[in-house]
């Protein structure tokens, strides 16, 4: 894409947010989402994001990508993978943008040695609520803030990333653990592993979690498919050693979204051949999901069989040494398996005031998405208060893109409120757009 028709593009959303009556909801109109807070915002018309979704430039030399806030990691592989090169850190769903990257959740299993998306950026260009354009770099205060804010800040519509050279396959070891204890001294010792390009793991009961190391690897030789009838969580039960394509092991887990697509029969051997290949995909299972939080299907089956039952759709970030311990209580007290393991380290000691990690310090992401059937007499969000109390209890923090329940008080000891009321002050002087704790609270709060 030219340079003029991204520019072109910009300028049709700025006229269309100028145009917003006073008090009007901002949201782009995005084809796709990965949040999961549902509610009336989504049913509001977006503002155009046409043109916002390509790659402006790639320079191969210098690894680096210019390419529009709108474009998802689907089509930004699509674009890297021919010279080589990748971005430093590939969130596990297609269409995760690489603007949605950077303002909200993106972690893989590069993350513990390149840490989280916002990492790899070197400039952007973010559209204000004021309707300024603004082009930002890391000494920058809206640079510093923006990442984890959610669009309350405003839109990032070009950004420019470091991208890392790849192997044509991943080659991957399954190593099992007999605890939760085991498992995470041994992940300790693979942070400083050069032979380890990828690391993440599956817990499926206390007894039984595991860590699959990856390793870029150029020799010839067969690779598997998971985009067919196998499923790749279970194959991690089922083999030692495994071997995927380079884009086949980036998306290894969206063709499932990671488990959940059990939950539409699709891994049912019986109804998989018959649900169309290019339908097993997270965004439409996410779409699926939309919709039956729209007409209550679940709700009335639930009621129907008596019983009620929760989503708890989570990632949760806790420190390396209290990662056990977690898991363990997580286990003993929320009745959702399997749990996705993930490890996260900061790639550098810049300061995030709204994704505030140690510099340095060795975090797992826990990922859990199911829901659990309610005790009778347990209020509608019990687990996913049981949560939040768990990550406070080990020092963590959890993801915004789904529930939150704390208090304003409580959701504000997690960041730096002065750095981002200071941001916001400077450019959403009106509040055209909510506060953080107002977008990713909102009527889940106890006030």
């Amino acid at each position: 894409m030219c340079r003029s028709a991204h520019d072109a593009a910009v300028d049709r959303l700025r006229a269309a947010m100028s145009s917003l009556p006073p008090g009007s909801p901002v949201r782009l109109g995005k084809p796709s989402s990965n949040l999961f807070r549902f509610g009336a915002r989504d049913r509001v018309p977006g503002l155009p994001v046409d043109g916002l979704d390509t790659v402006i430039t790639l320079d191969a030399d210098a690894r680096t990508v210019e390419a529009g806030g709108l474009i998802t990691y689907e089509r930004l592989v699509a674009a890297t993978l021919p010279h080589k090169l990748m971005p430093a850190v590939v969130p596990q769903l297609r269409t995760i943008t690489l603007g949605g990257a950077v303002a909200g959740l993106g972690i893989e299993s590069t993350s513990f040695r390149s840490g989280l998306p916002h990492e790899s950026v070197i400039t952007m260009d973010v559209l204000t609520p004021s309707g300024e354009l603004v082009t930002v770099t890391d000494d920058d205060a809206l640079f510093q803030a923006f990442p984890n804010s959610y669009g309350t800040l405003g839109y990032a519509v070009r950004l420019v990333i470091r991208l890392e050279p790849v192997g044509n396959a991943v080659a991957l070891t399954h190593h099992r653990h007999d605890s939760a204890a085991e498992t995470f001294d041994a992940l300790a010792r693979l942070w400083d592993d050069p032979a380890v390009d990828f690391v993440d793991g599956v817990g499926f009961d206390t007894g039984e979690l595991y860590l699959t190391t990856g390793r870029f690897d150029d020799a010839p030789g067969p690779t598997s498919d998971y985009t067919g009838q196998a499923v790749y969580y279970r194959s991690i039960r089922e083999r030692d050693t495994d071997r995927l394509t380079i884009h086949d092991y980036l998306w290894r887990w969206d063709t499932d979204w990671f488990w959940c697509s059990a939950a539409f029969g699709v891994q049912n051997r019986f109804i998989r051949p018959l649900w169309p290949r290019p339908y097993r995909r997270s965004d439409v299972y996410r779409r699926l999901v939309g919709l039956d939080r729209r007409v209550g299907l679940s709700r009335t089956l639930s009621r129907l069989r008596g019983g009620r039952r929760e989503a708890v759709i989570q990632d949760v970030e806790i420190p390396l040494p209290a990662a056990a311990a977690f898991f363990d209580e997580f286990c003993a007290r929320i009745p959702i398996r399997p749990v996705w393991i993930c490890p996260l380290r900061t790639a550098d000691d810049r300061r995030w005031p709204l994704y505030p990690l140690p510099a340095g310090e060795p975090y797992v992401n826990f990922g859990f998405w199911a829901t659990a059937a309610l005790p009778a007499d347990a209020p509608d969000d019990h687990f996913n208060r049981e949560v939040e109390r768990l990550v406070a209890a080990h020092g963590g923090h959890k993801s915004l893109y789904s529930t939150v329940h704390y208090d304003r008080e409580e959701f504000w000891r997690g960041y730096d409120l002065a750095a981002y009321r200071a941001v916001k002050d400077r450019y959403d002087p009106d509040r055209r757009m909510p506060e953080l704790y107002d977008k990713v609270v909102g009527d889940h709060a106890t006030r």
